[in-house]
Parts: structure tokens; sequence; C-alpha cells
């Protein structure tokens, strides 16, 4: 029992830790993500490109994005797609919503034969356009985008343990 608990003890000390490095996003200095190999990744490249894929590898202060080498001073801008909600979706059904509003009222007064200037009340005006800007509104926060620069910077941290020096 003794020698169990002795190598369980000391199996720390034998084994090897599989290191990878990160890449790390910071706003004015605080953390903000952290990506690393096996992440999915949305950059925009100094070279006005946007590539998409998975972190397949990270070393010397390389960023391997589906095998394709990129140093990570050549990424000018990361995307990151919000995944708590379904915003462009649910965004989509505000506006069709809020478009349905409008045109039930418009329905509404053809068939009782309104004038056109009955149509629609003050309550139907404000539904059916806080029901459109609210959709709009919710499809643009779906996704947000750091520009590395003034307020966004991209830090490399190599966590290899056969660096040299």
């Amino acid at each position: 029992m003794k020698r169990i608990f002795f190598f369980l003890c000391f199996l720390p000390f034998l084994s090897r830790a599989q290191t990878t490095d990160l890449l790390v996003l910071k706003k004015n200095g605080g953390h903000v993500q952290t990506y690393t190999v096996g992440m999915g990744l949305t950059m925009e490249t100094i070279y006005h490109q946007w590539l998409s894929g998975t972190i397949t590898d990270m070393r010397n202060d390389t960023v391997f994005l589906d095998g394709a080498p990129f140093s990570y001073k050549e990424i000018a801008a990361i995307s990151n797609d919000r995944t708590g909600l379904n915003y462009a979706a649910d965004g989509t059904i505000l506006m069709i919503a809020g478009g349905g509003v409008f045109v039930l009222g418009a329905v509404n007064g053809m068939i009782r034969k309104d004038p056109a200037n009955v149509w629609y009340t003050t309550t139907s005006y404000i539904t059916g356009g806080v029901l459109l800007v609210g959709g709009w509104l919710l499809r643009k926060a779906g996704i947000r985008k750091y520009y590395m620069g003034h307020k966004y910077k991209l830090d490399y941290l190599s966590l290899r343990a056969d660096k040299k020096g």
C-alpha cells in the first residue's frame, strides 16, 4: 500500500505535460479572450483578408490556422461570434414581427374600409418600430470585432519547455 502511495506522489515529477502556447487578447491591459490549439478563430490580416478556421498549432510566435502559418503580428482584427443566443435568427424574427404589425394594420384597415389615415394608432407605430429597431440591434450585437491598435492588443505567451536561453 505504501508503494502505491509513493508512486502516486512522485508520478507528477516523472511525467511531462503537453504544453502549448497561448494567444491572449487584451483590452487596455485587461484580459478579454485566450486562444489556444483546437479553438476556432476568425481574423483579419494586415493584408485585409478575413480568414476563419481552427488553430492547429502555435509555436515560435506563429499561429497555424488550418495549417497555414501566420505571425501573430499579422493579425489586424479578431471577430468573435456570440453563441449564447441565436442573435441572427432572433433578430430576424423580431424584424418580421415588426413588419407584420404594419401589414396587419393595413390589411385590417382595408377589410374594414377605413380611411388610410386611421389604419394605425400611436401604439401600433411604437410597437412596430420597437420590434424593427430591436431586431436590427439584436442582429448587430451578435458579432464583435476587436481591432488591434489603441485599445486592443495581442500577446503571445510561449509555454514550451524546449525554449532556448
